[in-house]
Parts: structure tokens; C-alpha cells; sequence
């Protein structure tokens, strides 16, 4: 593979460039000595650029549990198979208990991390219940965060490794939104699932907030297809489930799952 044009397809900026450039560097290293090798944390549109980049290298993204947002990319050689990611994994599984009545939030949690100097890409998925969280941390900086961690804000914090399987993830709650719309742009569904005006969907689309299938998009007239998903910055996601007939009116029925 030609580096450049591989950093070429995705990166944007030369942010991004040195960003693409270390993940091309660790991995196809890898690939090229032969030995396993994973990354920080990234975000879901991170992971498919990635894909793209370094296509076809066959890279095996873990989270820590079924449906985790952000995920290290691993590369594996042929005498490895996904479960050595079980038994040496590259990232570990943590729990922070507290005072239920203190009800702790993602951002609580999260602003604790950044405070004892934790860089984001070092931690993964955040899950906050009653009295209780789970996330994610890279091995690497493990020692650190259980050593360091004490509280988040005032509130005190009892920190324990735990394994994948006992991580408590809460339930996602879906909603059926059945509605009419009279294309398949990307603002007429973006409107018709977060319930707003089709002027101010263009207005999120513009300012960059608004990602089809993982990855932001600026063009408010988009077609968008049978199973896309789609996320607003600050409103949450759904996906396009279905993509029904035309109406009597010429309008096309649609049904949206939206994730609350």
C-alpha cells in the first residue's frame, strides 16, 4: 500500500494527516513484522475511515461489549484468532462505584478522567447507572486511572477491575416514529426524526452536527437509503428502519427507530 495516497482518502486536514499517518504506522507495521497490535480508542467515524484507508487489511475492532461506540482497531496475524482479544486483551474493563444519591453522569464521570490528566482517546464507552459506572481504559494507562481516579467532582469514587461480561450496560429505549415525508433528503428525514423544523435541520446539517452511517455530512440534499443511520450532535440518532410506498398525497411513508 502507497501511504500517502492511503492518507490521502480520508484525511482532511494536516491534523488529520499526522492523526492517519500513526494509525497507518502501528498497523501496517504490524502487518508487515507479523505481530498483533491495536490503537487508542476511536470514535465510530474514526473506525470507518479506517476501514477505508487501509483497505483490504483485515482489521478486527473491540470495544469491550457488544455495541460499544468507540473501539480500538486490532490487527491480528493468521495464528491469532479474535479470541487471544479475551485473553490478552489491549484495553480493561473498570468500575467506579459511589453515593447513589450523588447521581453521577456521563459527563461527571468523564470530566473525572480529564481532570487526573486522562486523554479521551484513552477511554472508551461510559456507562452510568444508580450508585455505579462502567468504562472502558486502554491497558496501558490502567495502573494510573486506579491509582489516581478518587472522585468525580466532590463525590468520592471506589474503583475495581472487572471482567467484559459483568460490565452493566443500560437498556437502549427505541421509539417507532411512523411519518410522511416528501423525499428522502437527508433534512426532510432529519426533520421529520428529531421532530423540527425543516429550516432548522439545514441549519444542523451546515454547522456539521449531522452524520449519515457514522460520518458528518454537509449536504442537506442527500438521498438516504432503507437502514442509514442517522445522528445529530446534542439531539441523539435513529435509523431510517423502513422505506414504504407513496401516498395519495405523492409523499413517501417512512418508519424511523429513534434512540432515546
Amino acid at each position: 500500500m502507497d501511504k500517502q495516497k492511503c492518507i490521502s482518502k480520508v484525511a482532511k486536514t494536516d491534523e488529520e494527516r499526522i492523526f492517519y499517518a500513526r494509525l497507518y504506522d502501528r498497523l501496517v507495521g504490524a502487518e508487515q513484522k507479523n505481530i498483533p497490535a491495536s490503537t487508542n480508542f476511536l470514535t465510530a467515524a474514526e473506525q470507518v475511515l479506517l476501514r477505508q484507508m487501509l483497505a483490504p487489511l483485515e482489521l478486527t475492532f473491540f470495544g469491550g461489549c457488544a455495541g460499544a461506540e468507540r473501539a480500538v482497531a486490532c490487527w491480528l496475524p493468521e495464528y491469532l484468532d479474535e479470541s487471544w482479544l479475551m485473553e490478552e486483551p489491549p484495553i480493561a474493563a473498570v468500575r467506579a462505584e459511589f453515593f447513589e444519591k450523588d447521581a453521577l453522569t456521563h459527563r461527571d464521570i468523564l470530566g473525572g478522567l480529564m481532570g487526573i490528566g486522562i486523554k479521551r482517546e484513552t477511554v472508551g464507552d461510559i456507562y452510568v447507572g444508580k450508585g455505579r459506572c462502567d468504562f472502558f481504559v486502554t491497558c496501558e494507562i490502567l495502573p494510573y486511572v486506579m491509582d489516581n481516579l478518587l472522585s468525580a467532582g466532590r463525590t468520592k469514587l471506589h474503583l475495581e477491575q472487572i471482567g467484559f461480561d459483568a460490565v452493566e450496560v443500560p437498556p437502549i429505549t427505541v421509539k417507532e416514529i411512523r411519518d410522511t415525508v416528501p423525499s428522502l433528503r437527508l433534512d426532510s428525514i432529519v426533520g421529520s426524526g428529531f421532530s423540527m423544523a425543516r429550516g432548522k435541520a439545514c441549519d444542523l446539517i451546515a454547522a456539521g452536527k449531522v452524520s449519515v452511517n457514522d460520518l458528518p455530512t454537509l449536504k442537506a440534499d442527500k438521498l438516504l437509503s432503507e437502514g442509514d443511520k442517522i445522528s445529530a450532535r446534542g439531539f441523539g440518532k435513529f435509523v431510517l428502519r423502513q422505506v414504504g410506498g407513496r401516498t395519495k398525497k405523492d409523499r413517501i411513508s417512512i418508519v424511523i427507530e429513534a434512540y432515546r
